[in-house]
């Protein structure tokens, strides 16, 4: 008998959710940057546990949105949720206390409460002390009834074996949905670009990370069966190329090294990676964007 299904990360923005779910799947596949609301889309890992298959759905943070682009988000981790068999509220641990995006999402649990089983995981427990876990965790159950709790650490790997095993005792029964051997239903133009654009975040300050966007143009596989990649970084302002590009290009050559480092790893071959700055005025209101994204342009 095969089991296979759907859980959706949830939660505030810098939870955890994607290093939690590269640390499922064994892989990276959801960039991580300390910056918040650094996911976009919703992104799947593919686990295998026994014979069950476990679909992991990586949201964007849930945040009180402000802009087009934060609602887009904001409906699609609501969308993944309810979409999903299993919900996992991801939460900071190591917070002096609980952050109000993660009330808000309480709040909306309980108005609408999902018809399937709905977990706590503590995230970041190797960054508090034991005292705090156990009152933040008597705080969070006070504001909702969960049907399981899990303390870990993503970055370390602990307690995640046991969610696992939990989870794939919850799947339901019927045919695997991917093929056993996948990761994740990411193309890899789509990854390239978001490895790029991680390395934009970590390396650009305040808001310009926000004001980009990445593309793969073209990927071209030589001769030789190294990788030739070409993406463009489009800006919101005239002004930010240079920023991007910084003296004689030095600031966008480190970041494309670093991109191309991770690309290598993570498809086993050299890869040539081209990037180019340009403007595009009013790319944040472009519907076709959304739809690369998998967002609701009229969110």
């Amino acid at each position: 008998m095969t089991c296979a299904g759907f859980v959706a990360l949830i939660g505030a923005p810098n939870a955890g959710k994607s290093t939690l779910m590269n640390c499922f799947v064994g892989h990276k596949i959801s960039i991580v940057t300390p910056k918040v609301q650094t996911t976009r889309a919703c992104i799947r890992g593919i686990v295998m546990r026994g014979a069950s298959q476990i679909i992991f759905i990586d949201t964007p943070g849930i945040f009180a949105p402000k802009r087009r682009l934060d609602r887009a988000m904001v409906r699609a981790a609501w969308q993944g949720a309810g979409d999903s068999d299993v919900v996992m509220l991801v939460h900071d641990a190591a917070r002096s206390q609980i952050d109000a995006d993660t009330t808000n999402i309480l709040a909306q649990l309980k108005q609408h409460p999902p018809q399937v089983k709905t977990a706590l995981v503590l995230n970041k427990i190797d960054r508090t002390t034991p005292e705090q876990i156990m009152h933040r965790t008597a705080a969070l159950a006070e504001q909702y009834e969960f049907d399981k709790v899990f303390m870990v650490s993503a970055t370390k790997a602990k307690g995640t074996d046991d969610i696992l095993q939990w989870l794939g005792a919850q799947m339901p029964e019927g045919a695997y949905l991917y093929d056993p051997d996948d990761l994740s239903d990411l193309p890899e133009r789509l990854l390239a670009a978001e490895v790029l654009r991680e390395k934009l975040f970590l390396n650009l300050h305040q808001e310009l990370p926000y004001q980009l966007t990445v593309e793969t143009d073209s990927w071209q596989t030589r001769d030789d069966g190294s990788v030739e990649l070409r993406c463009s970084i489009y800006v919101a302002h005239e002004r930010h190329r240079g920023i991007i590009l910084g003296a004689k290009g030095r600031t966008l050559s480190r970041i494309g090294q670093g991109a191309r480092r991770d690309l290598e790893a993570m498809f086993g071959r050299k890869v040539h990676l081209f990037n180019h700055v340009k403007y595009r005025k009013n790319w944040l209101d472009d519907p076709a964007r959304y739809r690369s994204w998998g967002l609701d342009f009229e969110a």
